[in-house]
Formats: structure tokens, sequence, C-alpha cells
């Protein structure tokens, strides 16, 4: 028996046939109204977390002269008229707001010896209270004049809580303390300097410590229906409960990481905090451009001495605390700080950054929803002016704005970029279900891009027309779509569920991915395909796109090809390739040959869905032959569609002449026996040499030599102990070539 002399064969096998089915050549890509679509590119519309649009309040910016440069706080003082804590100059501005034209004035109120008016607080009779940093100190002022000036033992005050016996709390930073004001007492303190360190001064002033935490600041106060103060921390988070009468408090909830931006008592007793969650010290509220130089004589811990970070890299939660039972996330928003909460009917709004979002909650359908919001990158405060309208406080540019749920003059949306994954053809456009309203009331145009970038290259927009309950483009290709929508403003109760869009993705063309000729003599014995599973799974309904859960898998085909057989069947040739399709469709293979001196093909396989083909050699002439694989798709992609690509192969070499043996010789020399052959192939490269004595000795030689197996013509060496050759009288040689032809030779040994 003659041992093959090959090096060990690593195939690497891919597709043992193309799968038999397909999946669907048009995609649909969901249009959810809540995440695709931004809150400054909503208009009267709302669009809640499950994908659905409802009817939401308007955005719009109001004109108005400078306020200042950071915003801190926006309070009511009367009919249309505000007051604004501002930085960093100190100083208290009085804002007039015209409903007629959405224009306002502004008056300075009071002007402080501190950079930031943080907490401010207008009094019934007319006066105002400020709480400022980086000296914690409380002001009284009355017509435009400071009354009363009393420094706290503090870095910041940072807010202020009117009690029902008209004595008022003030929240602290650094330390993290309460402090209880008694302001007729307060009213008559004057104007005292620096800064106090003394209780006993403070309570002649009718300042006395309420209550104290161990996290360093108190950073928002609420009083509860049963008259419980609840206050919410920084840097921890942390929520605590006071009695009412003061003491020590009580955990609420305990956090790491955290700033309670608001707290929202509800009538039921229950109440909503606002909390947000960011890993080291954050800068969350400055004015544009602000650098550390500016920064630097901010609150503690609202400001650093370091550049503003470019986004917000923490999440925001807002935890309903019942009145009876335990806490519970209702909201969570991942790279967005809010800033105030707040009442609209059943809702809750909410306030935020840093893309000046503003947002909303459903309890009863238990669903975020998000509202219009502003191009500001900030919405630090808000006031209500009633009739389902809010005054909200911007920053970053500094300003205010106006939002209202009231009827709106229009509504309307434009969307985010959507990617199709690849370009595409699109087709229609249809809304499963549209309640409140009819489908011939919504406008919908479209603007598509092969392009990412957000604003450079984009068609025109394009009206979509209704069509079989649907909405449809002419011509409309690309691989980003973003859309409009436009709805009457007299639309006052409707939904419309999220869309869905049909399209064709484009049809890519097959790539080959390995192509092999394997050494001839070798037979293929597939193994048998795996037995079909008939039970269907629910992830392969949830996910029919899904490739792993189909019984047409490649991988699977991939294993049951891997698991075939190869053996030696003389004047047999295998060839295989592997062809990957970007889209999935059927492929079918013709495999084609030609000797190099002739222009005629023949055709080993036509159309077959097999990656391989077997055929014998033996009947065909020696020779050099020129292969080629025509790959071309097939059913279930209509026939107008198919695209067909023809791969010029590697070379086929076919030769059936052994090699010759040229010069031989066999000597001893030192004790070992040198056996020498020299050889020649017309076509092939040479491969080795087999020597075998008749006392059972043998071996194998692949290396020349000149070491580099290269050539037709080689010469080999074989080197074998005077121990192994011991009774030896002859020797057989046998030369092989790479085409699997050998050539023979007995010699004496002596």
């Amino acid at each position: 028996m003659h041992l093959r002399l090959s090096l060990s064969l690593f195939l690497f096998f891919a597709l043992g046939a193309a799968h038999l089915r397909a999946d669907p050549l048009t995609k649909q890509l969901d249009l959810d109204f809540g995440r695709d679509v931004a809150s400054r590119n909503l208009k009267g519309l709302a669009a809640r977390s499950d994908g659905r649009l409802l009817p939401g309040p308007v955005f719009s910016d109001l004109t108005g002269p400078k306020i200042g440069d950071i915003l801190w706080t926006l309070k009511p003082a009367g009919p249309n008229r505000f007051v604004v804590g501002t930085g960093p100059d100190g100083k208290v501005q009085e804002v007039i707001l015209n409903p007629k034209d959405n224009t306002y004035t502004v008056r300075e109120v009071a002007d402080v010896a501190e950079t930031q008016a943080i907490a401010v607080l207008p009094l019934d009779d007319g006066g105002l209270l400020i709480g400022t940093s980086p000296t914690a100190a409380l002001y009284l002022v009355k017509d435009g004049k400071i009354v009363t000036r009393v420094p706290l033992p503090a870095d910041s005050v940072f807010d202020f809580l009117a009690l029902p016996d008209g004595t008022v709390l003030a929240a602290t930073g650094n330390p993290g303390k309460i402090y209880h004001l008694n302001l007729k007492k307060f009213a008559s303190a004057g104007v005292v300097e620096g800064k106090a360190d003394s209780e006993a001064l403070l309570a002649d002033h009718g300042v006395t410590l309420f209550g104290e935490i161990r996290d360093r600041n108190v950073r928002r106060l609420a009083r509860l229906t049963d008259g419980r103060i609840i206050a919410g921390s920084a840097p921890k988070g942390n929520v605590y409960s006071f009695p009412a009468a003061g003491g020590a408090p009580l955990f609420l909830q305990e956090n790491r990481d955290g700033e309670v931006v608001d707290l929202l008592p509800m009538p039921d007793g229950s109440f909503y905090a606002g909390i947000v969650f960011s890993a080291g010290d954050v800068l969350r509220l400055a004015k544009s451009g602000e650098t550390k130089d500016d920064a630097k004589d901010g609150p503690k811990d609202i400001f650093k001495e370091r550049e503003p970070k470019p986004s917000f890299s923490g999440r925001s939660t807002v935890v309903r605390f019942p009145a009876d039972g335990f806490p519970e996330n209702v909201v969570v928003k991942s790279g967005i700080s809010l800033y105030r909460l707040a009442r609209h009917g059943e809702w809750l709004l909410l306030t935020a950054g840093e893309q000046g979002d503003a947002f909303g909650y459903d309890p009863v359908a238990r669903r975020s929803l998000t509202f219009a919001g502003s191009s500001s990158a900030q919405l630090s405060d808000l006031a209500p002016l009633g009739g389902g309208r809010y005054l909200m406080l911007r920053n970053n540019a500094p300003g205010l704005a106006l939002m209202s749920f009231a009827d709106a003059p229009v509504r309307e949306l434009e969307t985010k970029r959507l990617d199709l994954g690849q370009s595409s053809e699109l087709g229609v456009i249809r809304f499963p279900r549209v309640r409140g309203i009819d489908l011939g009331a919504i406008k919908l145009e479209a603007s598509t891009n092969y392009g990412g970038d957000e604003l450079e290259g984009w068609s025109p927009w394009s009206e979509l027309k209704q069509r079989d309950g649907a909405f449809s483009g002419v011509g409309l290709r690309g691989r980003y779509i973003r859309y409009r929508l436009h709805l009457p403003g007299n639309a006052v109760d409707f939904q419309i569920d999220k869309a869905a869009q049909y399209y064709l993705p484009q049809n890519r063309r097959p790539n080959l991915a390995d192509f092999r000729i394997f050494p001839r003599g070798q037979g293929l014995v597939p193994a048998s395909e795996p037995p079909v599973n008939v039970v269907t799974t629910v992830g392969q309904l949830l996910f029919p796109g899904g490739r792993d859960a189909k019984e047409d898998n490649p991988e699977k085909r991939k294993g049951s090809f891997l698991n075939s057989q190869v053996i030696p069947q003389p004047g047999t040739q295998i060839i295989y390739w592997s062809v990957n399709d970007p889209d999935g469709d059927v492929l079918g293979y013709t495999f084609s040959i030609r000797p190099e001196s002739s222009e005629t093909w023949t055709d080993l396989t036509m159309r077959s869905t097999d990656s391989y083909v077997q055929f014998e050699t033996g009947g065909m002439a020696e020779g050099l032959y020129q292969t080629r694989l025509v790959v071309s798709e097939m059913a279930p992609r209509p026939a107008a569609q198919r695209l067909t690509c023809t791969f010029e192969t590697e070379s086929l070499l076919v030769d059936h002449t052994p090699p010759v043996i040229t010069a031989t010789d066999v000597k001893r020399s030192n004790g070992s026996l040198l056996v020498t052959v020299s050889g020649r192939d017309a076509l092939s490269l040479l491969e080795g040499i087999e020597v075998i004595l008749n006392n059972g000795t043998h071996d194998i030689m692949l290396h020349p030599v000149d070491g580099l197996l290269d050539s037709r013509e080689e010469t080999f060496v074989m080197e074998f102990p005077d121990a192994k050759t011991a009774g030896a009288t002859s020797v057989e040689i046998i030369l092989y070539d790479q085409a699997d032809n050998a050539s023979s030779i007995r010699l004496p040994v002596k």
C-alpha cells in the first residue's frame, strides 16, 4: 500500500449548500414616536414611551431683555409677576410678563454682596427673602432696599419653604442643615456683616436650627399633608423625613452619588422626588461658555474648578414615595439631568437638560411622556400661569419660555435621522391604529439621505400621499430617512400608534469567500442533513428575522458538511467554494472548466445549491484547465431583481504521467546508509520520496537538498543509521509528484 505524501489537510468549510429558503426581501422599520422624536422637535404633541402620539403642549421662547448669565430660581410674586435669582453678579430680577404678545420686561429688585442669589421667596407683605452663595447669607429686601442680612455658618442657601404659620425654613449646604426663620424677629435683625458662627447670635436674629443631616448639602425642602418636612440631599442623594417641629431625621431612601433636585408633595400624602445620579462632581447649571475661573466662586458641589463637560453622562430618576408604602422608581432617564417637577392635571411635568428637554409621566398609564422642549441646554425652573400654561426658565442660553397645553395653533413633529441599515427603496408607511382623528387629517412628509450627516445631503421634503390606508411617496430611496408629521390644531383628543415603514434593501452582489481545489484521489461521502425540527419556538415568532432559529441556518449546514468523510478514491477530484450573500438570497452555482487551449466551457454542475463538485479526471486530457463559478440568485427573489456574478477561479492541473527518476545512488558513509534520488516531472511539482528497505524500515522525505520544494526537478537525500539497515539487501525508492503520480525503482544494498 502506498503512503500518501501530503501535508496535513485543514479544510475550512463555510456553507455546504445554500439555504433552501430565505428571509423576506421586504423589511420593516418601526417608527416609535417615544424613541425617535427629540423633545425640541415636538409642537403641540406628546410622545409616550410605548411609541404612541398624544396631544401635548406648544413650547415657545419669549422675547425680552437679558435677565442674567445664570438663572437659578423662578418664583411667582403676583399676577404675571415673577422674581428670578441670578448669578454671578448676585442680582434678583423682577420679570413682568405681557401675555398678549408673549413679551416681558425686567427690573432689578435686589443686589446682594455674594455672587450667587440661588434661593428667593416672595413674602405676603411684599418683601423678598434671598439666600446666597458662596457665603450662606439670608437677606430680607423691601422696596429694593436690604432690610436684613444674617450670615449663616454654611457655604450656600439652596432652598426656602414657607410654613402655614408664617415662618420659613432655609436649607443650607456645607454643612447640611435646616434653619427655622421667625420673620418678625428676623426683620428687625438689621445688617450683620461677615459670617456668623454663633447659634446664640442667630437665635437673637430669629434664626434657629430646625434639623441637620450628615450629608453635605440639603438641596430641597417640601411639606407633606400630615405636617412632616421632607428633605433631599447631595452629594449622596438621600431623602429624609423630619417631624413638623424639627429634630432628628428619618431615612426614607438612601442613595449614593446623587442629588435630589426637586420634591413634589401630592394631596394623598405621597410625594415624588427627582434624583440625578452621576459618579463624581458634575457641572450641571452654568452660563454659556463657563470656565473654571468663572465658576470658582459658585456654591460647593454645583461648581468645581474644572472645565464643563460636553455632555451629561449620568442618569435621572423620578421616585414615588407613597403615603404608606415603599419607594418606587417611575421614570428613569439615561444621559438626562432633571431640574424641576410640577403637576399638570393627572400628569407629572419634568424639566430637564442637557438638550432643553421637557418630559412627563402619566401615573394612570404608567408611561413616561416627551413634551415639546427648548433649543436651550437646560430648563432649570418653571412657574404655573393657569389655564395649562407654564413659564419656563431657560439656561445656556438664558431666557424665558412659555409652555402651553391649551389649544395649539399647530401640531407637528420632526423625527430624528433613522437608519435603514443600507441603501433601500421605500415602500409605504402604515399606521396600524389611529384613534380620535381621521387618517385623512394627517399630513406626512419624508426626506432621505445616502449619507449620515445630520444637515448635509438631504433630499427636499416630499409629501406622502395616502394609498390603501397608508402613506407612500414616489421614487424615495436612501439609507437614512426622517419624517415630518402635521395634524390640525383643533385635534384635542387622539392617539396615534407607532408606524411601520416598509422598504426593500438594495440587492447586493454575492462575494466569493473561499475556493479550494482538493488534492486528487480523494472522494467525498456527504454527511446526512440534520433532521428538520417541526417545533416552532417563541423566539422564532418574536424574532422572525433571526437566522439562528431557522432550520436553514448556515451554521447547521456547515456543521453537517464538516462531518462529511473524505476517503481515498483514485482519479477523483473535489472542488469546494464558499459564497457569501449579504442579503441572504438563495444561490445557485454553475461550475465550468475548459482546457487552456480551448474556448469551449464544459459545465460540471448547473444551478446547484451545493457548494462543491466532485468529478473524475481519468478521462480528461492532461494539461491546465481554466475554471469559473457562476453564482445566480434564485427564488424567492423575483426574476427581474436577480443578480448573476461570474468569478474566475483557480486553474486546475490534470496530470496522469508519473515523474521520471533521473538518477539514484545508494552508499554507506560514516556509519549510515545514504539514499540519493533525482527526478523530474513534465507538469507537476515534485512532492517527495518514500524509501522502503526490505528489512521493514521505511521513511518519507519531503525536503529536497536545496531546502525548497518549488520545482519540477529536485534531488532528495535520505540517511539511515546502520542499526536500521541491518540485514537489508535491497531498497525500494518511490518518487511522487503533487498530482499523486508515482514512479519506483528497486536497488541493491551493499
